[in-house]
């Protein structure tokens, strides 16, 4: 019988698919690591790498003044409203680069990506000048662009929300909202686009896709609605008032105010835990960020942090809480468990906002 000989060596076409085989995986692997994107008024977008907790690198769009963040579903672009070129920068973010601008108006600062759509704030009447420092305790409508609680609101123009379709970047509506236009959230089903307005105490609300008006709810005098987030059930809104040190739980079908609850000073940002068990609101100008049971809205703990965080996410595995601290110029890391002090994450210049890739629950975004 003729011997079999083996070949000592794999062919060469099976060493170069090996390899390519492997290059694909650590691709990947380089693909799926988690990051942090943090918006600094002064020095551009932070990446943070979530394994390491160390700030990565910064995207150099700082003179843009860039605040409010959103990214696309499979998180290769980074949407970042820029407060002094007026306009929304398409950043790519496996280079870092602007790759696409959008002419927004005067002041954009919250973005909000949902179905193929982004949302931007901007108020076309907005005449203010760069943000001035306030000392902590003091009403710091001011720091995010705004010129502050001496404003006659109501004989300034209303705040708009351009929509705009990622396909083309065209912008197919602006939607004429309140004025000062600050939070914005939507229905479980997506139809309708919920907005919070600073200047004249309402709730807007809108279909989603067309813009046009469904009705707005009025809250209390005063109160300067910032934040807002859905109930991860679907059945509540909650909306901070940060002037009244309050928020209010809101009915998501009936749109009555159900419960008003006591914070800390100078509530903005608001966001449920990853699962729904807690609510987390940033009291800004008490730096700390407060923990509330998210069936029955009871006070459960008190977060010390830095100045001025006004936005907030937590880790995409939930493990921590990840808060963006303006006038810290840092990100402050807290476990998001025990609520200690993990890390503090600095040279990020008035951090405005955050969100993570993969997605997770936040001030911004919510999964």
């Amino acid at each position: 019988m003729p011997e079999t000989r083996i070949s000592p060596r794999p062919p060469r076409r099976s060493l170069m698919l090996a390899c390519a085989l492997l290059l694909t995986a650590s691709a990947a692997y380089a693909a799926a690591a988690p990051l942090a994107y943090v918006t600094s008024e002064k020095a551009g977008v932070g990446v943070i790498d979530l394994d390491q907790m160390t700030l990565a690198q910064t995207f150099p769009v700082g003179a843009d003044g860039p605040r409010g963040l959103s990214l696309n579903a499979d998180g290769t672009r980074l949407l970042v409203a820029n407060k002094n070129t007026g306009d929304l920068a398409v950043i790519d973010t496996a280079t870092g680069k602007v790759v696409k601008r959008v002419k927004i108006g005067k002041n954009p600062e919250f973005v909000r990506v949902r179905n193929g759509y982004a949302y931007v704030t901007y108020e076309p009447g907005d005449v203010s000048g760069p943000p001035a420092d306030k000392p902590e305790g003091k009403p710091d409508s001011n720091a995010g662009g705004k010129s502050g609680a001496d404003d006659d609101d109501a004989n300034k123009p209303p705040a708009e929300i351009a929509i705009i379709d990622m396909k083309n970047w065209q912008m197919i509506h602006s939607v004429t909202s309140g004025h000062e236009t600050e939070g914005i959230e939507f229905s479980r089903d997506g139809q309708m686009m919920l907005v919070a307005n600073e200047g004249d105490d309402t709730v807007s609300i809108y279909h989603a896709r067309t813009g046009a008006p469904i009705r707005t709810v009025k809250l209390a005098p005063g109160g300067r609605p910032r934040g807002i987030r859905l109930s991860p059930d679907g059945k509540h809104y909650v909306v901070t008032l940060e002037s009244l040190s309050k928020f209010v739980v809101i009915d998501a079908h009936t749109f009555d105010v159900l419960k008003t609850v006591d914070t800390k000073l100078g509530p903005y940002g608001v966001a449920y835990g990853p699962n729904g068990q807690r609510l987390f609101v940033a009291a800004a100008r008490d730096q700390t960020v407060q923990v509330f049971d998210g069936h029955t809205y009871e006070h459960i703990a008190d977060v010390p942090v830095g100045q001025r965080c006004w936005h907030f996410s937590f880790t995409p595995d939930g493990s921590k809480l990840m808060v963006a601290c303006g006038r810290s110029g840092a990100v402050y890391v807290v476990d998001a468990q025990s609520y200690q002090p993990v890390k503090e994450i600095g040279d990020l210049p008035l951090a405005w906002g955050i969100v993570t890739f993969p997605r997770s629950d936040g001030s911004i975004e919510s999964n």
